[in-house]
């Protein structure tokens, strides 16, 4: 192998930047080139986490110094599979990590899921969050919204749709999420969990946000309760469990304000059927009451209980996506690999291909468990350095050369730190609140600040 580790790294979310923060540390003979198939950096912090997270949003901070100390270079607008092939990698690096993430919605498969009125929470997400890859308008029209899924997710997406659209006005929310938020007639947000008020998968913060929204009552409903529903005690108890179950019991002894919309939790309610009008549309949905087995598994109990709303979201979790020539588990949506290394039908090794983050390992686990699933990644490509086939261009800038030769228009970090500083002036400049940013939306604006 030649002196310089070249390495390309795929995806430039949290996963891809701690990747090759760990390298740059590990090895300090490398050259790390980070793409994105976005202008702007962060991924899932800046299109997946909703904008009213501050607290979670910080990590930009620390991503920001990584990028910032120049080990990695960032180039956006780069689709791996269009502007830069697996054929382009080989030739110009020793190995690649691929940090893709998983942003498709998860598969529900019930009658009814197709209606119109019936969106992944994925593709909402994307929306609020100013995806420039995803139309400006939302249809914001119905009173009456089910939310599928007990996950922080499903919060997130419950939460944007009963806040009132000026309280978001010191996020970054862009100008058309604001107006299209801001005429939402909604009244009633009903969040479905299929197991128990003692199994949701909520994390504490997110759980007690969910009671501080302004004008918007907590409604929980008896039949969800058993005597005794939290057992301290029992297995795979937790604190953070017990200041859930905690916070949750308090919302039970509320006095309803009369607030002027109300969020609504049901338990033990498995999505059977999303019901239409007749003329394509989502009238109402259909669930079945579950219960606990002894193993703590979930049953149906053959009641079934139908419920009149006009739009059904549906955060039951993400899927991968299948990257160009690279060996794809479809039933898990992540690249097939072992600790990392990709591997192809057969088990066996795909020299100098990696792979971290969700489209490693599935869309699971917090942002902080990217840090350890990284090191993981790198300390196996580390120990496979003798067996890289050396690239035929190894010069440091052979494959951006060819990215301009080839006419895309890739952005880089100081087009970044320019896009950043015209929205943080966008936030600055606006009128009637304090507000840190105003986020650009569209690619091609993105794009042109970036690269003036």
């Amino acid at each position: 192998m030649s002196k310089i580790l070249r390495v390309a790294i795929i995806g430039a979310g949290p996963a891809g930047i701690y990747a090759g923060n760990i390298l740059a540390n590990k090895h300090p003979d490398v050259s790390i080139d980070l793409f994105d198939s976005l202008p702007a950096p962060y991924g899932l912090i800046r299109y997946g986490v909703a904008p009213d997270h501050p607290r979670i949003k910080g990590i930009v901070n620390s991503l920001h110094e990584m990028l910032n100390e120049g080990k990695i270079r960032f180039y956006g607008n780069v689709t791996f599979g269009r502007d830069i092939t697996l054929a382009d990698i080989k030739d110009h690096y020793h190995a690649v990590i691929f940090a893709t993430g998983a942003i498709k919605d998860a598969q529900l498969n019930i009658p009814g899921v197709d209606l119109d009125g019936s969106y992944g929470a994925a593709d909402f997400v994307s929306w609020f969050d100013g995806h420039p890859d995803v139309p400006r308008t939302w249809p914001l029209v119905a009173e009456q919204v089910a939310v599928l899924g007990n996950g922080n997710v499903a919060l997130d997406v419950a939460r944007m749709l009963a806040k009132h659209a000026d309280d978001l006005l010191t996020t970054d929310i862009p100008e058309n999420v604001y107006e299209g938020l801001k005429s939402s007639p909604i009244t009633d947000v009903h969040v479905f969990g299929r197991r128990g008020p003692a199994q949701i998968k909520f994390t504490p913060i997110e759980l007690r946000e969910l009671g501080e929204v302004a004008d918007v009552d907590i409604v929980l409903y008896d039949e969800d309760f058993a005597d005794g529903w939290f057992d301290e005690d029992a297995e795979g108890v937790t604190n953070q469990h017990k200041v859930m179950a905690r916070v949750i019991e308090s919302w039970r002894d509320r006095e309803l304000t009369g607030a002027s919309r109300r969020l609504h939790l049901h338990f033990f309610s498995s999505p059977a059927e999303i019901i239409g009008d007749g003329n394509g549309k989502v009238a109402g949905i259909k669930f079945e009451r579950t219960e606990l087995t002894e193993n703590g598994q979930v049953r149906g109990t053959g009641v079934f209980v139908n419920y009149a709303m006009q739009a059904v979201y549906r955060a039951v979790g993400y899927f991968g996506s299948e990257l160009p020539e690279v060996p794809f588990d479809d039933e898990h949506g992540v690249i097939r690999n072992q600790g990392g290394r990709v591997i192809d039908e057969s088990g066996a090794q795909v020299a100098g291909l990696y792979a971290t983050g969700w489209i490693k390992r599935g869309p699971v686990g917090l942002i902080g468990h990217t840090k350890s699933d990284a090191t993981e990644t790198i300390e196996n490509l580390v120990a496979d350095l003798e067996s890289l086939t050396d690239p035929a261009h190894a010069e440091l800038d052979s494959m951006i050369n060819e990215l301009r030769a080839r006419g895309v228009q890739f952005t880089d970090w100081a087009g970044w730190l320019k896009l950043n500083q015209h929205e943080l002036e966008l936030g600055a400049a606006f009128e009637g609140a304090d507000r840190e940013r105003v986020k650009v939306v569209a690619r091609d604006q993105q794009v042109a600040i970036s690269n003036a």
